[in-house]
C-alpha cells in the first residue's frame, strides 16, 4: 500500500524519536533554542508581549509551562502563545533559505511548553525540535517555485512561516506526548486545518505579523493534545485535492521536496542565524554600509546611495518608498532596505547593528533619516541570480568628490558560507538575555541550553526564563 506523505513524515518522527538524533544534529538543536530563548527574553517589554500575556491571564487556567520572562506557568497553549510571540516579535529569529521560513520561532515555544509540562529530557526536547524544524521548512520547500525564484506563498500574501510551522510545531509536540505513529499523523492531519497568517501588515502596519509564530506554536499545542484525545486527521491532508498545498499553492508545488532524502539529507544545519533584529532582506545591505564605514567612507561625504537587491525583495524593503525612507516606528525601520542602510552606517551595538538602531527614537533620528532618504533601491541582476539561495546586495556611494565606491555582499552572514562562531551566538544571546536577566542568570541559561542533550530535568531552565 502506499504511504501518504502524512504517514511518512510521522513514521520520520517515530523513528527518531526511539533512535534519537545523531549528536551533530542535537547540537544544532541547541544551539536553536538559545537563540529563540535570547530572541524572547528581549522581547518581553514589546508591546505585543504585554498584549499576549494580558489575554491568556484573562484565560486562565491550571499551569504547567513558563511563560518566559513573566514569572507564570500557564496552560502549555497559552504559554506557546506568549513564547511564539516573544520569539518573533524582533525579526531576530532563524531563516532558512530559498524557502524563506523562520522555522524554530513556532517549533521551539510549542516543544519547549509540552516538554516541561510533560516531564521530558533535554535530549527528547532536542530530537522533536530537529524533526519540526526539519519539517517545517520542507513544507516551505514544497511551495517553493525554482522558475518563480521565490516561495509561492508569499507571493500569494501568505506567511508560510505560520502556516508551516504550525504542522512541523505539531508533529513536535506530539512526539513529546503519549502518541503513537498514528497519532503523530493525526496531530500534523489536525494543525494542517489550523495554521495562516497573511504578510500585508509588512506593507501597510499593524503588529499582528508578530503574533504569527505564537499563534502557530498554540496551534501546535492543541492539534497534539487533539491528536492525544482521539482526533483525527485526514492521511492526504498534504496531497489531496483538496489538501494544505492545494489550497495555498494551486499547482505551483513540488510535493516531492517534502520526503525526497527525508532522514538522509537534513536542511537543519544549513538555517541562517541572524546577527541582526529586522528583516532578513535587509542583512547584506547592513554589511555593505559596514565594509564602506570600515574602508573610511563617513556620511558627509555621501552624496547618494544606490542599495541594489534581488527584484522579489523590493517589495518588502523598498515599497512604497516614502514609507521606507521615513518609516513609521521601529519595528517599520525593521523591514526598511534605506533606513537599514543607514543603521549600517550609524549604528555600532552588539554584532553590528542592535536594538537600539529600531527603537522609534532611533527611527525618527533626523541624521538616519537624512542619510535613508539619500537611499535608491533599484532591481540588481546578479543579486537576482543569487536569490532566494542567499539574500544578497550591492551598494554603491556617490560621493562629493565625485568618486563611486561599490560593496557587494553575495553570501549572509549567519549562513554556512558565512557562519556565525558558537561564541558569536552566546554573545548575540547574552546580549538579548541581560536586557532583562542578570548576566550570571543568561551564562546559566546558555550552559544549560548548550547541555540540553544531557539534562534529564528541564526546571532549572524553566526557572530561570520565568525569572
Amino acid at each position: 500500500m502506499i504511504r501518504t506523505i502524512v504517514q511518512r513524515l510521522a513514521e520520520f518522527a517515530a523513528s527518531v524519536r526511539a533512535k534519537g538524533l545523531p549528536s551533530e544534529l542535537r547540537d544544532d538543536a541547541a544551539r536553536r533554542v538559545l537563540d529563540v530563548l535570547g530572541n524572547s527574553l528581549a522581547a518581553t517589554s514589546e508591546r505585543p508581549a504585554a498584549a499576549v500575556g494580558a489575554l491568556v491571564r484573562e484565560w486562565g487556567g491550571s499551569g504547567r509551562a513558563t511563560a518566559i520572562g513573566s514569572g507564570d506557568r500557564r496552560p502549555e497553549p497559552s504559554a506557546a502563545l506568549v513564547n511564539g510571540t516573544l520569539a518573533h516579535s524582533l525579526d531576530f529569529d532563524d531563516t532558512h533559505l530559498p524557502s524563506v521560513l523562520h522555522p524554530s520561532a513556532s517549533v521551539v515555544p510549542a516543544a519547549l511548553a509540552v516538554a516541561e509540562a510533560r516531564g521530558c529530557s533535554g535530549a527528547q526536547l532536542l530530537d522533536a525540535i530537529g524533526v519540526g524544524v526539519e519539517i517545517t521548512v520542507r513544507l516551505g520547500m514544497a511551495g517553493y517555485d525554482s522558475e518563480l525564484g521565490n516561495s509561492v506563498f508569499f507571493e500569494r500574501g501568505l506567511h508560510a512561516t505560520a502556516i508551516c510551522g504550525a504542522l512541523g510545531a505539531a508533529v513536535a509536540c506530539a512526539m513529546l506526548s503519549e502518541v503513537d505513529e498514528d497519532g503523530i499523523a493525526d496531530a500534523l492531519g489536525i494543525a494542517s486545518s489550523m495554521g495562516s497568517g497573511l504578510l500585508e501588515a509588512n506593507r501597510t502596519g499593524g503588529t499582528v505579523k508578530r503574533v504569527h509564530c505564537g499563534w502557530a506554536a498554540h496551534a501546535a499545542v492543541t492539534a497534539a493534545g487533539m491528536a492525544r484525545h482521539g482526533i483525527t486527521g485526514p492521511p492526504t491532508v498534504l496531497e489531496g485535492r483538496f489538501g494544505l498545498l492545494q489550497a495555498f499553492c494551486g499547482d505551483q508545488t513540488d510535493v516531492d521536496a517534502i520526503t525526497r532524502g527525508l532522514g538522509e539529507e537534513w536542511e537543519l544545519p544549513g538555517i541562517f542565524f541572524k546577527p541582526y533584529p529586522c528583516n532578513h532582506f535587509t542583512h547584506a545591505g547592513i554589511d555593505a554600509a559596514r565594509r564602506l564605514r570600515e574602508r573610511g567612507v563617513a556620511v558627509e561625504e555621501i552624496e547618494s546611495l544606490e542599495l541594489g537587491a534581488p527584484t522579489a525583495v523590493l517589495r518588502t524593503i523598498g515599497e512604497p518608498r516614502e514609507d521606507k525612507i521615513r518609516p513609521r516606528s521601529g519595528y517599520h525601520a525593521a523591514f526598511s532596505g534605506p533606513y537599514t542602510v543607514a543603521a549600517g552606517f550609524l549604528g555600532g551595538g552588539g554584532l553590528g547593528v542592535f536594538h537600539d538602531d529600531f527603537t522609534d527614537a532611533a527611527a525618527a533620528s533626523p541624521e538616519r533619516l537624512a542619510l535613508a532618504a539619500k537611499v535608491t533601491c533599484v532591481p540588481d541582476a546578479r543579486c537576482d541570480e543569487i536569490f532566494p539561495h542567499q539574500f544578497p546586495a550591492v551598494l554603491r556611494a556617490h560621493l562629493r568628490d565625485g568618486r563611486t565606491l561599490e560593496e557587494r555582499v553575495d553570501a549572509n552572514r549567519g549562513g554556512a558560507a558565512n557562519p556565525l562562531s558558537a561564541e558569536e551566538l552566546a554573545l548575540k544571546f547574552r546580549l538579548n538575555a541581560t536586557r532583562v536577566v542578570s548576566a550570571d542568570a543568561a551564562e546559566r541559561i546558555t550552559e544549560l541550553t548548550y547541555g540540553l542533550a544531557g539534562l534529564t530535568d528541564l526546571g532549572e531552565l524553566t526557572r530561570l526564563l520565568r525569572a
